[in-house]
Formats: structure tokens, C-alpha cells, sequence
């Protein structure tokens, strides 16, 4: 069986710099995604889904706020909460980069088990 650490090497890319660079948008987690050898990666392929996971909760919840602000009266209350909620996924996002170029696997609920699945880990 091929070392998995082995085909990223031979890409130039380690596997580590490969799960933190799939966290910078889902435009590169979509590309691990496609290219050999990191489509085969169960490490790799882990980081990108969830990655992207992220990014679509991220946008809906972000959507699902500003419909509200303009709703009477509760748009004003929203303002603190919208606030806390972006920075809470800032963090989030900050501390997956970080823990995949550590090396690792940091698990958020919900988006991680259904990162784990997708990528066959």
C-alpha cells in the first residue's frame, strides 16, 4: 500500500500545508479535492470537506442573520448578537487552519462527522 505521505511529497506539498491551505477558501479544498495525489488522502480529504462545510454554515448563518436584521425591532438586537456570531466563526476557522498545519485533526461538531464521512475517514 502507498504511503499517503509519500504522493504529497512527490506533489511538493506536505500533507499538513495541504489541510491548512484547503482552509483559506473553498476554492482550494475543492481543488485538493480533484488533483492526484491528494484526492486520495483520507488526511487531506478530511480538511477540505470539512472546510467546505464550514464555509457553506458560515454563508447560511450569515444569510439567515441579515434576513432578520431588517425585521422591526429585532434587527436592533441582532446587531451585538451577528457581531459575536462572525467572530465565533473567525476563531473556528482560525483554529482549524492552525491544527491541520500542526498536523491535527480538529473535529468541529456536526460539520466534522459529516466531513469524516465524505472523506471515507
Amino acid at each position: 500500500m502507498a504511503d499517503p505521505n509519500a504522493a504529497g511529497a512527490s506533489a511538493g506539498l506536505s500533507d499538513d500545508a495541504a489541510s491548512g491551505l484547503a482552509y483559506l477558501t473553498f476554492i482550494p479544498a475543492i481543488i485538493f479535492l480533484v488533483v492526484a495525489p491528494f484526492n486520495t488522502n483520507p488526511k487531506v480529504k478530511f480538511h477540505a470537506w470539512q472546510s467546505i462545510f464550514l464555509a457553506a454554515a458560515w454563508f447560511a448563518i450569515w444569510i439567515v442573520l441579515t434576513v432578520l436584521t431588517f425585521v422591526p425591532f429585532v434587527g436592533l438586537f441582532l446587531l451585538p448578537i451577528h457581531l459575536v456570531v462572525v467572530l465565533g466563526f473567525f476563531v473556528l476557522w482560525l483554529i482549524c487552519i492552525i491544527k491541520a498545519f500542526q498536523g491535527a485533526k480538529f473535529v468541529i461538531p456536526i460539520i466534522g462527522p459529516l466531513a469524516q464521512k465524505q472523506a471515507g475517514a
